[in-house]
């Protein structure tokens, strides 16, 4: 048996005793009047009949055990929808629901409140409006979870939220912000379009992303990315855009639809992946994609002292027309040492030459090479850093 109704006003007391009654939900443009919050199914004043609902007790916490499908296809709830406990003692009670929730188009004047609610089904809120805060904290996703289009007006709280299955947050616009802190996104993930429009930076601290090597998480830090362009926190946007490029880069190399080829293929699409060595080497590791300019100063180091030890070999270096005849070690390496960096640099004041004898002056050739490209990535470093805004 359903409790079906079509653009009809229903009151929350019918739909929480239709709930309780274990009947599936279909409601169509309808109008929900009142306040739906399953506490009021345990108290003795609001005498709902309970014996066909299922309850278990733990540790002063109720959960709430929803078995029926439920629908609410472009309805509007005039108040708070509640499938927690109260603000004060949030997590004295919580709802599992067995089957899918479907809330597509629906308009939440008030507040909504899923917190550490279980979603065995799909979970779809496609297209919402969520008026006033929504919790979802702390709630576990085992099936698609959609919240494409959606718009959160108020606060959107997804703190420790867990997300086993897809997680689809396409086009969704956060007038206020967002917290994703502790958010485990298991599935595959999509934030692509995703904004806010308040200049609030969403809360992502110990977010989590299984799915980093397919480059799932590139569409969130590139939301994340603008929206701390917008607020002007812009060493927050360079990290982000970093993230997003070496998200970026995983993408490129699995492709779509990586899960569902076969071994075969799979081997062949990561053998392709050679050609992103350039960009993984020098623009990801050396380069950090213009985030990273500490990196740079460190290859060039490294460079300088490796060539140095190079030159120290007797003979390397001609000083003068005249071989070096440096007795001690230390000299030796000293004078070497020079010879590189004025090298690396192109700067030469022409007081040592590199021998003809043996490979010296094909090193020195690449070190000025590699001395003049590193010189301009570190300016190029610099420029993107504080040129940004």
């Amino acid at each position: 048996m359903a409790f079906q109704r079509e653009k009809q006003n229903v009151t929350a007391s019918d739909l929480l005793q239709a709930i309780a009654d274990a009947e599936d939900i279909r409601l169509t443009q309808c109008t929900i009047t009142g306040v739906i919050d399953v506490t009021r199914l345990f108290d003795p004043a609001e005498k709902f009949q309970t014996d066909k609902i299922s309850v278990t007790e733990h540790q002063g916490r109720k959960t709430l055990t929803l078995s029926q499908s439920m629908v609410f296809d472009k309805c509007v709830f005039e108040e708070n929808v509640v499938f927690s406990g109260p603000w004060a003692e949030p997590d004295t009670v919580a709802t599992e629901f067995k089957s899918d929730v479907i809330f597509n188009s629906s308009v939440f004047k008030g507040q909504s409140r899923f917190r550490k609610a279980t979603f065995y089904g799909t979970a779809g809120f496609d297209g919402c409006t969520f008026g006033g805060v929504a919790t979802f904290k702390s709630a576990c996703f085992h099936g698609d979870a959609k919240f494409r289009t959606a718009v959160f007006s108020g606060y959107c709280l997804l703190g420790s939220a867990e997300f086993k299955s897809s997680a689809r947050f396409a086009n969704t616009h956060f007038v206020k912000g967002g917290n994703f802190a502790g958010v485990k996104f298991l599935g595959e993930t999509d934030f692509g379009g995703v904004y806010s429009s308040s200049r609030s930076v969403p809360v992502y601290d110990s977010i989590v992303f299984a799915r980093r090597q397919y480059g799932d998480d590139e569409s969130f830090w590139r939301f994340v990315k603008q929206s701390a362009m917008e607020a002007g926190y812009y060493h927050l946007a360079g990290e982000c855009f970093y993230n997003e490029r070496c998200a970026g880069l995983w993408q490129k190399l699995r492709g779509p639809g990586y899960d569902t080829l076969s071994a075969l293929k799979k081997l062949g699409r990561l053998l392709l992946g050679v050609r992103l060595l350039p960009e993984l080497v020098f623009g990801r590791l050396l380069f950090g994609y213009g985030e990273r300019p500490v990196r740079v100063l460190v290859a060039s180091a490294m460079i300088i002292v490796f060539c140095a030890v190079l030159f120290t070999a007797d003979g390397a270096l001609i000083s003068k027309d005249v071989l070096s005849t440096d007795s001690s070690l230390a000299q030796a390496f000293l004078q070497g040492l020079y010879f590189s960096t004025i090298t690396f640099t192109t700067l030469g004041y022409g007081d040592l030459y590199p021998s003809p004898n043996g490979f010296y002056r094909q090193l020195a050739m690449a070190e000025a090479v590699a001395g003049g490209c590193l010189m301009a990535l570190f300016v190029v470093c610099l420029a993107k850093r504080f040129s940004r805004g």
